[in-house]
């Protein structure tokens, strides 16, 4: 119950930043990327988190999601809205075909099996310039203001529209993780050989999940295609910049919980952008040394996440209050 109130507290908290920032400003589209990467890490703590499958692929389904709905937008006028659910559907197959092979491996061996195909999926958009643009990326073109066009005339409606987004997958993650399928996954977490021992169907549990997270990412990579505006294939099929990232927001507010995500996206994404705005002008490559520096020592500090600092509090207020 506790773990919820905190929980409220943080949507509360984020849905009265947007009114507090300048609608055209800076910082309110940083904090549409941060609830966007939240969502991103809540769908990815479905399999990282719930089944233990640390996946460093995921990059490939957001990329399938931007690219279906921004082509189907640009070639046939389609509504990004539509493009969404297109994308969602194309990026839960993407993850059916990949999890196949794949969910009998474990540990190191997933994360490099995942891995390869998001860099396979990279290789493929720079090479299909037909369909991609190819290095040149994609531009989502200009239309009026128009919620059905997905087209704002401020970055406010982009954080609302992020916002709803992580409320909904958060709701997911949560229904997952409290129904039969969650305890199955953590039963896999915990000892796959017992869970099938016991009666778990451990490949298509697995393999649920793994639809369930692909779907939801690809369908963040549309709210991200009309977020930035352009993007090419470094960028949303990037190793570094979507699949370390997402996994890494996750680990470091707190793997398997539904506010850790929450927590390490706030902490990570303002982290870096006030590191490449203080430091970056100074000397190359030193915003980045002092982001990963901290980076290191919070996980030293709270190696199970920023999520395990409440537990801590609430312990230190107990023996407080305890005559």
């Amino acid at each position: 119950m506790k773990r919820r109130i905190a929980l409220g507290i943080l949507i509360v908290a984020a849905a009265l930043m947007p009114l507090a920032l300048d609608p055209r400003g800076y910082w309110i589209r940083v904090l549409a990327i941060t609830l966007l990467f939240a969502a991103m890490a809540q769908a990815w703590n479905i399999v990282g988190g719930l089944a233990n499958q640390t996946s460093l692929g995921h990059a490939a389904f957001f990329g399938i999601g931007a690219y279906t709905s921004t082509v189907l937008l640009l070639k046939f006028g389609i509504s990004p809205w539509l493009g969404m659910l297109a994308g969602g559907a194309l990026g839960g197959l993407a993850a059916f075909v990949v999890a196949i092979p794949t969910m009998r491996l474990q540990g190191h061996y997933f994360a490099l099996a995942t891995l390869a195909f998001g860099e396979v999926m990279r290789v493929i958009a720079n090479v299909w310039t037909s369909l991609t643009g190819g290095p040149g990326g994609l531009s989502v073109p200009f239309s009026p203001p128009n919620f059905a066009a997905y087209s704002f005339k401020w970055l406010r409606p982009h954080a609302y529209i992020a916002l709803a987004a992580l409320i909904i997958v958060t709701a997911i993650f949560e229904a997952i993780r409290r129904s039969a399928m969650g305890y199955r996954l953590r039963a896999i977490r915990q000892n796959p050989s017992a869970a099938e021992v016991i009666g778990v169907d451990t490949t298509r549990v697995k393999l649920q999940a793994a639809v369930i997270s692909g779907a939801l990412i690809a369908m963040l990579g549309t709210l991200y295609a009309q977020l930035a505006v352009f993007f090419d294939p470094d960028t949303v099929f990037g190793i570094a910049d979507i699949s370390i990232r997402i996994a890494m927001i996750a680990i470091i507010g707190g793997v398997g919980t539904a506010a850790g995500p929450i927590l390490g996206a706030f902490f990570i994404i303002p982290l870096e952008e006030i590191m490449n705005d203080l430091l970056s002008s100074r000397a190359a490559g030193l915003s980045q040394l002092v982001f990963g520096i901290i980076l290191i020592a919070v996980i030293l500090w709270r190696p199970r996440g920023f999520i395990t600092l409440f537990d801590s509090l609430r312990a230190r207020w107990s023996r407080m209050v305890t005559p």
